[in-house]
């Protein structure tokens, strides 16, 4: 048994699908995520799923699995982490990792406010899911990570900001003549969903919608912004998505408020407490000047 099946079977288990798992987490073929998983159940010696027409579910030895598997990668995680940590070069360095689109928002803030520090050091910028962010903070992969809180082991959040979360459709959509959108007149079947990838906005979003007793059914999921922005140009769909995506757009689309007190979702810094960087010190001393400089530059430009 290698790590590789572990892996395996948790993207499985959390997606509920072959499909979507080897896609949309593995970025495998499902032909070889089979072969894979039945070699994990020979080697474990019992069935782990159900494999039914609308999707896999967990056999119960599959349940008594998953925890011990996740509590494996976790550990092997933070062994691997502890070693890089250890084996860092000479010559400092600082990584900082972003929801990707958020770096347009938040790099040069960064920039500004570790100016002198960022002199003298290899400097590294990724960008990434808001789940793939968090976990690399969680391995010390990053130093800080720019995204949605996301539950890690010894990963540590200060909230920077709280995005309002606006309608995306085409330009030419009949509610795009409207200043502010009523989520009722949202087309149930035209309205694209979301995968489990963004998973913080999609509770947000069905929180908002079941508070006001509505159901949409949607046919197009995405997994991110730029899923998102694809599938409203294609489908002439309509979504929700964060507020930063509006300098993204295309042409073809634009963007409303909604109606009364709309969803709002968190942007937040993360990073480990017993990461000893001193930029990353350096960040968090000064933390509350990047927060003002970003709330000025939004209050300018409303």
């Amino acid at each position: 048994m290698e790590l590789r099946h572990l892996r395996y079977f948790v993207a499985v288990a959390d997606a509920g699908s072959l499909t979507e798992a080897a896609a949309n987490r593995l970025h495998t073929s499902q032909p070889s995520l089979s072969r894979q998983l039945r070699d994990l159940e020979a080697e474990v010696g019992t069935p782990l799923f159900n494999r039914e027409p609308r999707g896999i579910t967990l056999t119960p030895a599959g349940q008594a699995f998953l925890s011990h598997a996740r509590l494996a990668l976790t550990q092997a995680g933070e062994a691997i982490a502890a070693a890089r940590r250890i084996a860092r070069p000479a010559k400092a360095s600082f990584a900082v990792g972003f929801l990707t689109g958020q770096e347009v928002e938040w790099l040069r803030h960064v920039t500004n406010l570790l100016r002198d520090e960022l002199r003298a050091i290899d400097f590294r910028v990724t960008s990434d899911f808001s789940p793939a962010i968090g976990a690399a903070v969680q391995r010390g992969e990053i130093d800080l990570g720019f995204s949605r809180i996301e539950q890690q082991p010894d990963v540590t959040y200060r909230i920077i900001a709280q995005e309002p979360i606006v309608v995306i459709m085409p330009r030419d959509h009949p509610l795009a003549s409207n200043q502010r959108i009523d989520p009722r007149d949202i087309e149930p079947g035209a309205f694209i969903g979301y995968s489990n990838t963004p998973h913080v906005l999609r509770g947000i979003v069905d929180r908002y919608f079941r508070e006001r007793g509505l159901v949409m059914a949607p046919t197009h999921f995405l997994d991110g912004y730029a899923t998102g922005i694809s599938l409203v140009a294609s489908t002439r769909g309509v979504t929700l998505l964060p507020a930063y995506v509006e300098a993204l757009l295309p042409p073809s689309l634009v963007s409303r408020p909604l109606v009364g007190d709309g969803p709002t979702i968190e942007v937040a810094a993360g990073y480990r407490a017993d990461n000893s960087s001193p930029i990353l010190a350096a960040f968090l001393r000064d933390v509350d000047r990047l927060i003002a400089a970003r709330q000025s530059e939004v209050g300018l430009a409303t």
